[in-house]
């Protein structure tokens, strides 16, 4: 079955954007319990590349999958859930990047590498790290998993940020978020 990604971001209004989120269909993770572990041998790098035993996984179809069936625990370890088997995975700083921002509606919507579409709000908050110089947006996604913000999304937001108010927050879906590490 050929993939067909979202259109851009710019091209879609809040209520359809609220629909490609929802319509979204994921495995139910929080209902597996798997008995067996084990490593996966895989690796997701800080530019948002997976790695299966060194070579990288190239098909976008498959880092789609794998990235459905991933979830962070309260350690911060990350994980490749299915009914049978909880596989570690190693992650070098977040599981997904964020490559694209648009402000609609006073809601601020992300696309992922993963082409998952996020709305920041309560439910997926920003947070800042890093220091004031050099910062590190990141954006919750699901299961515990976090994206990090690309240089250039990074920028969209800061734009945003100043643009509203030039107080280095933004607002989405009725909460704030500062944009300066604490």
């Amino acid at each position: 079955m050929p993939y067909d990604p979202p259109p851009e971001l710019a091209a879609l209004s809040l209520p359809e954007l609220a629909e490609a989120v929802a319509s979204r269909k994921l495995p139910p993770l929080e209902q597996w319990n798997p008995a067996e572990q084990g490593e996966s041998h895989m690796r997701i790098a800080t530019d948002g590349r997976w790695f299966h035993e060194g070579g990288e996984i190239t098909r976008p179809a498959m880092v789609r999958a794998f990235a459905s069936l991933l979830l962070r625990d309260d350690t911060g370890r990350h994980w490749l859930v299915t009914p049978s088997q909880k596989l570690s995975i190693e992650v070098e700083d977040a599981a997904f990047v964020a490559t694209d921002m648009v402000e609609k509606q006073g809601a601020l919507a992300f696309r992922l590498n993963t082409d998952d579409l996020v709305l920041a709000g309560p439910e997926n908050p920003l947070r800042a790290t890093g220091d004031p110089d050099v910062p590190a947006i990141y954006l919750a996604v699901r299961h515990g998993c976090e994206a990090r913000l690309n240089r250039s999304t990074y920028a969209q937001l800061a734009d945003h940020a100043l643009a509203h108010g030039g107080d280095w927050t933004v607002e989405s879906q009725g909460a704030r978020f500062s944009l300066i590490p604490q």
